[in-house]
């Protein structure tokens, strides 16, 4: 729960991967929510890019973004999740956060081994109202 905290308190800058125009899709939900608490998100998703989600122009890669990031909040498959890190450590990213059902080990230990602080098959809308 420390680092949970330390990361959730320290950033201010949130690249979503896999955010959705959607307003049912969780990742939708979820920058809202974290919108609504202060954070500076951005949408990051290949296909929008262009566009607008929750009024925030979408970037199609991490690299696109011209600001440092504190964390990469992560709504991709598992499987995907290990390009997205590398992606992360590539642009010196602070923090992975992988969403709920995103479990990918070497990921993870790749992005410890880089420095970052890593949680896994959380959602920070869950965790913002239990600190």
């Amino acid at each position: 729960m420390d680092t949970i905290r330390q990361i959730l308190t320290n950033t201010k800058t949130i690249a979503m991967v896999g955010a959705s125009p959607k307003s049912h899709r969780a990742s939708n939900q979820v920058m809202h929510f974290l919108l609504a608490k202060g954070y500076n998100v951005i949408p990051v998703n290949p296909l929008k890019a262009g566009e607008q989600i929750c009024g925030r122009e979408v970037v199609s890669s991490l690299a696109d973004i011209k600001e440092p990031i504190d964390m990469v909040d992560i709504f991709r498959n598992s499987a995907e999740a290990g390009d997205v890190v590398d992606e992360a450590i590539a642009v010196k990213a602070k923090a992975v956060w992988m969403q709920l059902g995103v479990i990918n080990e070497p990921a993870a230990e790749k992005a410890e081994a880089a420095g970052l602080q890593v949680v896994m098959n959380r959602c920070p809308a869950i965790e913002i109202p239990r600190l």
